[in-house]
């Protein structure tokens, strides 16, 4: 594998004594285990003291796709202003209006519609309804609260058939994605297939023998036919598949119907949604900072709370969940301005500049990293990180980072190393691209910040990448 520098020529130039400390031994070692990673594959690495301080660093300044890393700089942009976010965090609403129900979400990220949902439940409002009224006409959803903007630019066509780029909406319910179970039938025959009806399966699997399978589902954007093709085994055990939702306020108002009419309520019209169009004046740029339209206000006959953010900070962090990460921009675009991505760029950009992060080391297109137009260098994660430490709300924003060997999407990782356990960072998975930063501790206990970013290693080679960043990182725990 080729890196591009020498790593001692790139550690040499580095401002401060600290990137002296580490012995040329050891950098030789890092050196050692990135060449094991995938041929090709480009790599930037920096390491610093808590107070900013250079450790070590292989091409700090390059600019990679950070993926899921993404999700540090939108969750810190939330957490430096939680308390003002959590004051105008409102939850999920229903009112008549002439005969309608009007569902209007207020980018509340974790509504329910599951039959154990305790908390958060879509079944609250439809208790409300069927109290005041057994008869209504259309059931309409509306997610005007934001702009209409369902997936950042740089979105992957193919990602958007998935529950991991599934629509973003002011009105969200069970995470906007839908599940199918496959049962397989005898040889021959297509499987059982069973699914919500929101969308129309067109069946066409086919049972095999053996305990194999290798199903292909396809569903075009914006469409509500799902086409499943492929084999599955007489001896498989069942498939669950998961089906993303394009416009998920027409979803919500779908299940809501089903709920009214479970209780009695009879509904004669249809479902419609009610969209808030993106504009000129959503842009920050161009309407030059002034405030923008708000909807109206309207008297709601039922209304769940709002539940506490830094709740779902953790399931951003810990789980990498796209879909809250990107409301969780929104919701900091709201306090900003109209809620579009543009205001949550600008307010990200604000924090940026307070933090010290060059505004030339970074660029997001959305806020949880499925953008193949994001850009970061790792000294500009370095740098956010080193501040974030210094904060008073470091510590808590530190706890939603998963942990080596423990939990989130770190649980099965540095088991068994210096580092389980005293690992805490957040990880990023896109095409060609894998990204870990955050903090790690030093057998000696020396607290470091860090952030390793690799980028366009060959197809099928993505785990290998991180394997090879990993043994670099526990070779500088343990010698440090």
């Amino acid at each position: 594998m080729r890196i591009l520098l020498p790593l001692v020529a790139l550690v040499l130039p580095l401002a401060g004594a600290a990137a002296q400390n580490a012995p040329p031994p050891l950098l030789a070692g890092i050196e050692q285990q990135l060449e094991q990673g995938p041929e090709g594959t480009r790599y930037g690495l920096l390491v610093a003291t808590l107070d900013g301080a250079p450790v070590l660093a292989i091409a700090p300044d390059e600019r990679f796709i950070p993926a899921s890393n993404t999700k540090i700089f939108t969750t810190a942009t939330a957490y430096a202003d939680l308390p003002a976010l959590d004051r105008a965090a409102q939850g999920t609403g229903v009112r008549i209006d002439q005969g309608d129900v009007i569902l209007e979400g207020r980018g509340d990220a974790r509504l329910s519609s599951a039959p154990d949902c305790t908390v958060d439940c879509l079944a609250t409002l439809a208790d409300a309804i069927a109290a005041r009224t057994r008869r209504v006409r259309d059931v309409v959803g509306d997610d005007s609260w934001y702009p209409d903007e369902r997936w950042g630019p740089g979105m992957s066509w193919n990602n958007i058939q998935s529950r991991y780029g599934t629509g973003i909406s002011a009105l969200t319910l069970d995470d906007n994605h839908l599940t199918a179970t496959i049962a397989p039938g005898t040889i021959g025959a297509p499987p059982t297939v069973q699914a919500p009806g929101y969308y129309t399966i067109d069946n066409r699997i086919v049972t095999v023998p053996g305990k194999g399978e290798a199903i292909v589902a396809d569903r075009a954007p914006n469409g509500r036919l799902v086409r499943l093709t492929g084999t599955i085994g007489v001896d498989a055990s069942p498939e669950t598949l998961h089906f993303s939702v394009d416009d998920p306020a027409h979803y919500a108002a779908w299940r809501l119907r089903d709920l009214l009419v479970a209780r009695g309520v009879t509904v004669t019209g249809d479902i419609r949604t009610r969209h808030r169009p993106l504009s000129p004046a959503d842009d920050p740029a161009i309407r030059g900072g002034a405030p923008a339209a708000r909807p109206p206000a309207a008297s709601l006959l039922a209304q769940l709370p709002a539940l506490p953010l830094a709740d779902d900070m953790r399931i951003i962090n810990k789980q990498s969940q796209n879909l809250h990460a990107d409301l969780m921009l929104r919701r900091v675009a709201r306090t900003q301005g109209s809620g579009s991505i543009a205001d949550g760029q600008a307010a990200l950009d604000q924090l940026m500049d307070q933090a010290g992060v060059n505004k030339a080391s970074y660029s997001f297109a959305d806020g949880s990293g499925m953008s193949s137009y994001n850009r970061v260098s790792p000294r500009a994660a370095v740098t956010l990180l080193a501040w974030i430490a210094r904060q008073p709300w470091g510590a808590a924003w530190r706890d939603t980072l998963p942990i080596a060997g423990q939990d989130g999407t770190l649980r099965n990782r540095f088991k068994g190393t210096v580092l389980e356990g005293k690992l805490f960072a957040k990880t990023g998975s896109l095409n060609a691209s894998r990204a870990l930063s955050g903090y790690l501790i030093t057998r000696s206990g020396r607290t470091l910040v860090f952030s390793a970013l690799a980028n366009d290693m060959p197809d099928g080679t993505d785990a290998q990448a991180s394997a090879a960043v990993d043994r670099a990182l526990v070779a500088l725990a343990d010698a440090m």
